[in-house]
C-alpha cells in the first residue's frame, strides 16, 4: 500500500473510532438511565433525559486533532472539558494509550491498519478508555 493511502486510511479510521466512542457513550448514557427507570427512581426525568439523547445525543464530542508525529483523539466533555483519549501514529496506525495530554504510552495497544483490530474497537472500544489497558 503505497504512503499517500495509508495515511488516509489511518486518518479515515481515527475518524471512525471517534464515531464508535461517541456511540458508546450515547448508549452507556441511555443504559444508566433505563436502570434508574427499572428501579423506579424519578421515572419521568430519565425517560426525559432517553428521549433528548435518542433525539440529540449526549453533549460530548470525540475529534481528531493533528499532531506531528500523532493523531490525537480527543474527549471533550459537557462542561467543555478536554481530555487525551488516545494517540494514533500517523504514518503506521498503532493506537496508543495517552501518557498524559501531550504524549502517548510506550506500548501500542492495536493498530488502525490491522482489520481485526478495527473490527474488533469499532464494536468494543468504550468510551472511557479501559480497552486500552494492558491485560
Amino acid at each position: 500500500m503505497n504512503t499517500t493511502l495509508t495515511a488516509e486510511k489511518v486518518a479515515d479510521r481515527a475518524v471512525m473510532l471517534c464515531d464508535a466512542l461517541y456511540m458508546n457513550i450515547k448508549e452507556y448514557q441511555i443504559r444508566a438511565h433505563k436502570r434508574s427507570i427499572d428501579n423506579e427512581i424519578n421515572m419521568d426525568y430519565h425517560q426525559k433525559k432517553i428521549n433528548e439523547l435518542l433525539d440529540r445525543g449526549p453533549d460530548v464530542e470525540f475529534y481528531v486533532r493533528t499532531l506531528r508525529k500523532y493523531y490525537k483523539i480527543v474527549f471533550k466533555d459537557a462542561g467543555g472539558q478536554q481530555s487525551a483519549h488516545a494517540f494514533v501514529d500517523r504514518e503506521n496506525g498503532d493506537l496508543y494509550k495517552p501518557a498524559s495530554w501531550r504524549a502517548p504510552a510506550k506500548i501500542a495497544r492495536y493498530n488502525l491498519l490491522n482489520d481485526d483490530h478495527t473490527n474488533w474497537l469499532f464494536r468494543n472500544a468504550d468510551w472511557a478508555g479501559g480497552y486500552l489497558y494492558i491485560k
